[in-house]
């Protein structure tokens, strides 16, 4: 018997994730009228981080990258009453979607919107959050994790989104790949966390690879 493919796997593993409310069917069709299509989490990563933002009973969150809102109202929609969601993006042609979609939504009232560089937005946020999650321009990786550290609860967790860069960081990267630059942060970023005697962390083979970080316990070595 072949092996299955990647993208049959994936396709399983959707299969068998719960089916969200249809309000996330009419984001994701949105998402396909824009020429990012892809950059959108989706049901396996969206249904991953709402479980986190549950079972570790966040108040807070943050979330570096909007996009269409996604992800946002996945983890929104796990929030308590008083939950508060902060999410950063540049873009209000994409935030633009997002907005509409939350407006529709019980729980799109719990999230805040920045427009801005992330990491001037980052600057201005006052800590503690319960749940971060990074899934913006890979370029600033690095720096969007540092932020993330400081602003991060005693013991909340980090969530990093594709950390594999479609499997490219697992070798040395050619100047001329207009992906370089890029894949380079990312491979960056992944070694600093793994050296950082600041912090527990555990890579994760869910789509195109997520790490989870949270500050070390003295109990573990």
């Amino acid at each position: 018997m072949q092996s299955p493919s990647k993208a049959e796997i994936a396709d399983y593993v959707e299969a068998h994730t719960t089916i969200p409310d249809s309000i996330f069917d009419a984001i994701a069709n949105d998402a396909q009228t824009t020429p990012s299509a892809g950059m959108m989490s989706g049901r396996t990563v969206g249904y991953f981080l709402n479980t986190l933002v549950t079972i570790s009973g966040a108040k807070r969150v943050l979330e570096i990258g909007t996009f269409v809102g996604y992800s946002a109202l996945m983890m929104a929609t796990a929030l308590p009453e008083d939950g508060e969601l902060i999410t950063l993006d540049v873009s209000d042609e994409f935030t633009s979607i997002a907005r509409k979609h939350w407006a529709r939504h019980p729980a799109g009232s719990k999230i805040q919107l920045v427009l801005g560089p992330a990491i001037e937005s980052l600057d201005s946020l006052e800590p503690e959050f319960d749940v971060v999650f990074i899934d913006a321009d890979k370029d600033n990786y690095p720096i969007y994790y540092e932020k993330s550290l400081n602003l991060l609860s005693p013991r909340g967790v980090i969530v990093i989104d594709n950390v594999f860069q479609g499997g490219r960081v697992l070798e040395p990267v050619a100047d001329d790949n207009p992906r370089a630059a890029s894949t380079r942060a990312v491979q960056s970023m992944n070694d600093i966390i793994q050296n950082d005697d600041r912090v527990n962390n555990v890579m994760l083979t869910i789509r195109d690879g997520i790490t989870l970080v949270r500050k070390r316990d003295t109990h573990l070595t």
